[in-house]
């Protein structure tokens, strides 16, 4: 067995995999390092390959409640695809039974999971603007997928995730805290923020008013949380399902827009690179909306360019918060990953701003 992993797992990597019900040996694990939270590993075995995670606690405090609800959307998903003749068995995530359920407890009391490969290609980042109005349509009919999936059975698996007040909440007491003395070297990013604190109950409110309806979204639209088909091009199947729970369509608009439509990295240190293609805005606006078809409220539709400045905005405050907090959620390469991290964003925020009106012209067309 080739394992590319750290020495202690090393030595239970295979036991634990093993729980699963691949009903063959398994031949290799290998280790993916891409991703901020869960550990990933390829497994192969004798009847094909798999993917294993190791989800993280600290992140995810309820990892079965997740379980429930990764698994009954994906049921549901795989059920509209058999009833119109899809691809059931690519198009959806199918998890592996540990058991009598559909994840398993290490000895350290680690939950994982196990799922089927979907055989495809992912793209960390949308190089052309077709690619990513084809990664709009997948999200959207994602959507369409779950439009009449019973909301008040899936568990909220992080409180408050897309709440930007509760994000500046949080963040404001990360500043007064200050426990690792960095705020002073924050100084202009933490007034920036500041400047926009009304602003950050948009989204809340217009959910608590009715005006944007409850849904049920995915909350990480990354361009890499779409398996694309290697012989069409088109979206085959939406991943990374941790974060599904009920929300606002904005959320997962906003989030795909400020990190695929952003001209750089989400670590980019030139700060000049930095700004919102508009070309990826318009494009990723087609394919989002057009698959959604009259699912789209038309408040929803006149809201997307501000939604994606507040997801902006959020994701800012969040990096920022965990730099001062001394980057305990997300993954960092070297000290101030985090804090270059939160200027991209704001800076995106800022550039959104100023193309305010060029952006609220390409969603009006489709009024």
């Amino acid at each position: 067995m080739t394992c590319a992993i750290s020495h202690l797992l090393m030595m239970n990597i295979e036991k634990i995999i093993s729980a699963f019900d691949f009903n063959s040996p398994i031949l290799s694990i290998d280790e993916c390092k891409i991703g901020h939270i869960n550990s990933t590993f390829f497994v192969k075995c004798a009847s094909g390959r798999y993917i294993a995670q190791k989800i993280k606690k600290g992140v995810f405090k309820d990892p079965a409640a997740i379980m429930k609800n990764v698994v009954g959307v994906t049921d549901h998903i795989r059920a509209k695809l058999a009833a119109c003749g899809g691809d059931v068995q690519n198009s959806a995530l199918q998890f592996i039974k540990s058991g009598d359920r559909y994840y398993h407890i290490d000895k350290n009391g680690e939950y994982w999971r196990a799922y089927q490969y979907v055989d495809g290609v992912c793209y960390d980042k949308c190089d052309t603007p077709a690619l990513f109005t084809r990664v709009g349509a997948a999200f959207g009919n994602f959507q369409n997928q779950l439009a009449d999936y019973d909301i008040s059975t899936l568990h909220e698996t992080i409180p408050n995730f897309h709440n930007t007040e509760k994000r500046y909440e949080a963040f404001e007491a990360a500043v007064a805290a200050d426990i690792c003395g960095r705020a002073a070297a924050c100084a202009a990013e933490i007034e920036f923020i500041r400047a926009r604190r009304k602003d950050c109950s948009f989204i809340v409110d217009g959910l608590a008013s009715g005006l944007f309806p409850l849904r049920v979204t995915h909350n990480d639209t990354k361009p890499n949380n779409v398996i694309m088909d290697k012989n069409t091009g088109e979206g085959l199947c939406v991943i990374d399902l941790d974060t599904v729970m009920p929300g606002s369509l904005l959320y997962d608009f906003g989030d795909a827009i400020r990190f695929g439509a952003s001209s750089a990295t989400e670590d980019e240190t030139d700060l000049d690179k930095v700004f919102v293609r508009v070309d990826m805005f318009e494009a990723y606006t087609k394919g989002f909306v057009t698959s959604l078809s009259k699912r789209i409220t038309k408040e929803e539709l006149r809201a997307l360019p501000e939604g994606a400045r507040i997801l902006t905005l959020e994701q800012g405050i969040r990096f920022l918060t965990d730099h001062l907090q001394g980057d305990t959620y997300f993954r960092i390469q070297h000290e101030g990953h985090n804090l270059e991290r939160a200027r991209t964003q704001l800076k995106l925020v800022a550039d959104m701003e100023e193309k305010h009106p060029l952006l609220q012209s390409i969603v009006d067309q489709y009024l």
